[in-house]
């Protein structure tokens, strides 16, 4: 059977986010979640779906593409298709070739799963490592923690206070209100929540997005910010164990992060709410 590579249409987009949902396994590797596709959704649906690249076997879904970027892939599989050649030589011929419309000649970088045969077969095509990340993880079996600051679920009445926390957190950041309205609309967004961290005065400390994938299954953090004015005084932390309590409550069997080993702060800080460092893992890069 020959297996086709697309992209869905706007109301196929629901399709995905479940594909997606079912593929997350504590067991398994980290990989694209609806998460992901949920903290995009900020560009609204219809460019969500245009970045948004499906491969199918009779009908099957067994991997999904996000460009998160014009230069960046990133790739999830089903379980069954983590080392299925026929569907990881298909990926890596699509994604190779500029003319299928996936990814430009230019210098470009593909995120694979660690264990997949997906990325022994880039690699086998020159592709080498690139930018070092770092997973991490909290099991939620057990109860977190208390953040000891007060945090707040945001709604829509609150959102203008959420989306200008994001710019004093991180400089390159475009994110507005009306992006909020246009995550809050997306269909990943029914198990999501934002939280607002305020200190002992009221002010607005830390941001982050929490997003589940259903009962059982792991929960990603995406995003998370400090107020660069308010940072040093442990607010990092405490809103990463209110992210950890609200995945729990949500039934999520654990939370995930994954961010660049350079930024050391970073990993400092959730290793210090109790996530766990796994082995680091690099993208894929191929020179233009």
């Amino acid at each position: 059977m020959t297996i086709a590579m697309g992209s869905p249409a706007v109301d196929g987009l629901g399709d995905v986010v479940r594909a997606l949902g079912r593929w997350q396994h504590d067991a398994g590797p980290v990989q694209l979640h609806p998460g992901d596709l949920g903290w995009f959704w900020r560009f609204g649906a219809r460019r969500t779906a245009a970045a948004t690249r499906i491969w199918s076997r009779a009908g099957e879904v067994v991997a999904v593409g996000l460009l998160d970027g014009p230069d960046l892939l990133r790739l999830a599989f089903a379980p069954s298709a983590w080392r299925d050649e026929q569907v990881a030589r298909q990926v890596v011929e699509d994604v190779s070739a500029p003319a299928r419309g996936v990814l430009p000649e230019e210098r470009v970088s593909v995120e694979t799963p660690t264990g997949t045969l997906v990325r022994e077969l880039f690699s086998q095509e020159g592709w080498v490592d690139g930018e070092p990340w770092t997973p991490l993880r909290r099991d939620l079996g057990a109860a977190v923690p208390d953040p000891g600051v007060r945090v707040e679920v945001i709604g829509p009445d609150r959102a203008p206070e959420w989306a200008a926390l994001l710019p004093a957190s991180f400089d390159r950041s475009t994110f507005t209100v009306q992006r909020w309205h246009a995550m809050a609309a997306g269909l990943p967004y029914a198990d999501a929540q934002c939280l607002l961290a305020r200190d002992e005065r009221g002010d607005p400390v830390a941001a982050v997005a929490v997003w589940s994938a259903g009962e059982g299954r792991p929960g990603v953090i995406e995003p998370l910010g400090v107020h660069r004015a308010h940072r040093g005084l442990g607010h990092g932390r405490a809103i990463t164990l209110a992210a950890a309590r609200a995945l729990r409550q949500a039934g999520s069997s654990s939370v995930i992060v994954c961010c660049p080993s350079a930024n050391v702060a970073a990993v400092a800080t959730y290793r210090s709410a109790g996530l766990a460092p796994g082995p680091e893992r690099r993208d894929l890069c191929r020179t233009a």
